[in-house]
């Protein structure tokens, strides 16, 4: 379950529980384990919009890489929590996207993680930046 609401840069939430292997010997959430939700965010925002990132290589010869993270841990996720990665798009450029994320304990809405990432399209052949194609920059 998810939303989303006016347009693509305003917000999109994802949920996601924390299991057991998601956690370290302390009982949280592992710190690397917040990046893999964050990817999880921003592949369902996609998704919501249309755009499966199979579909995307086999199509348009296109694929998405990260190239810069920004994470900032506030308060632990435990095992078993349900936490939201609500993902928003703050910039969008000719080969590039931008996004904040928070992801959010639901049991009383802490932020466990906040993180910006930057990530950009690359051609799926020569792994060089490429624009991102028309359609997909019209919805975006």
């Amino acid at each position: 379950m998810s939303t989303q609401t006016h347009g693509a840069s305003a917000g999109f939430d994802w949920p996601v529980r924390v299991y057991y292997e998601d956690t370290d010997a302390a009982g949280i959430v592992f710190y690397a384990n917040y990046l893999r939700f964050m990817e999880r965010g921003r592949t369902e925002w996609l998704r919501a919009l249309g755009f499966e990132q199979d579909q995307l290589r086999a199509e348009q010869g296109i694929v998405f890489a990260v190239t810069a993270v920004d994470l900032k841990y506030l308060t632990p996720a435990r095992f078993n929590d349900l936490l939201t990665v609500r993902s928003s798009l703050s910039h969008k450029g000719g080969a590039s996207l931008a996004f904040e994320q928070d992801i959010l304990r639901v049991a009383d809405q802490a932020v466990c993680c906040r993180g910006s990432v930057k990530v950009v399209c690359l051609d799926a052949a020569t792994m060089r930046p490429r624009r991102l194609p028309d359609r997909l920059a019209a919805a975006i």
